[in-house]
C-alpha cells in the first residue's frame, strides 16, 4: 500500500469511529412505543383504572337503543375471552345503568327465555400500559433485571380500558349497537432522577 493510500485511510479512520460510536449511542438510547393490555388487577390503581373505565363505558349507552324498552325486562347475556370476575362486575354495572336510566329490569342468564334479549360482547376489560420516549436499557447488563432502565425522557402511560358492542333481539328482529369505549388514564413524565405525574385519578 502506498503512503498516499495509507494517509487517506488514516484520514477516514476518525470518521469511521465516530459513525460507529453514533450507531452504538443510538442503540443505547432506545426509543420505545409499546402497549400491552393486561387483565391483571393487582393493586388499587389498576382496579380503579378498570372500574372507572367501565363506569365511563356504560354511561355512553345510547338512549335511542334502549328507550323503547322502558319499564320492560331484558335478559342479559355477556361474553368475554377471559376473567369471569371482571365480566360479572361489568354486567352488574351495565344492569344498574339500564335500570336507573330507563327503568329496564335486567335478568342475568343465557338459558332464560324472554321476548327481549341483550347480548353483550366485551372486547377489552383491563389495563393498558405504554412507554414512549428515550431511555438507557440496563437489562443487557449481567445480573440486572431485564426491565431495568434509566429514563432520559419518557411518557409512561397506564390506562384502564373497557370496550364492548352488543346485539338487541326483540320480536324476531336483531339489531347491533355501536362499539363503545371507556378509558381512564394516569400518565407520568419520566426524567433521569424524577418521575412527574401528568394526570391522576384523584
Amino acid at each position: 500500500m502506498s503512503q498516499r493510500t495509507e494517509a487517506v485511510a488514516l484520514d477516514h479512520a476518525p470518521w469511521t469511529l465516530r459513525l460507529l460510536g453514533l450507531i452504538a449511542l443510538c442503540c443505547l438510547l432506545a426509543g420505545c412505543s409499546a402497549r400491552q393490555v393486561q387483565d391483571n388487577l393487582a393493586g388499587a390503581t389498576a382496579q380503579r383504572l378498570v372500574t372507572y373505565a367501565i363506569d365511563d363505558l356504560v354511561s355512553q349507552i345510547p338512549e335511542q337503543d334502549f328507550a323503547v324498552f322502558r319499564g320492560k325486562t331484558l335478559v342479559l347475556e355477556s361474553h368475554f375471552i377471559t376473567g369471569d370476575d371482571i365480566r360479572s362486575y361489568a354486567d352488574q354495572r351495565l344492569a344498574r345503568e339500564l335500570n336507573q336510566r330507563f327503568g329496564i329490569q335486567i335478568i342475568l342468564g343465557p338459558q332464560l327465555m324472554a321476548p327481549h334479549r341483550l347480548s353483550v360482547f366485551y372486547t377489552a376489560l383491563g389495563t393498558d400500559q405504554g412507554l414512549l420516549g428515550f431511555y438507557l436499557p440496563l437489562g443487557v447488563v449481567p445480573g440486572v433485571e431485564e426491565s431495568t432502565r434509566i429514563n432520559l425522557i419518557t411518557l409512561e402511560q397506564f390506562h384502564g380500558v373497557a370496550e364492548m358492542y352488543y346485539y338487541i333481539e326483540s320480536e324476531g328482529q336483531t339489531s347491533r349497537g355501536p362499539r363503545l369505549l371507556g378509558r381512564t388514564r394516569t400518565d407520568a413524565l419520566g426524567l433521569p432522577i424524577i418521575t412527574i405525574p401528568i394526570s391522576s385519578l384523584d
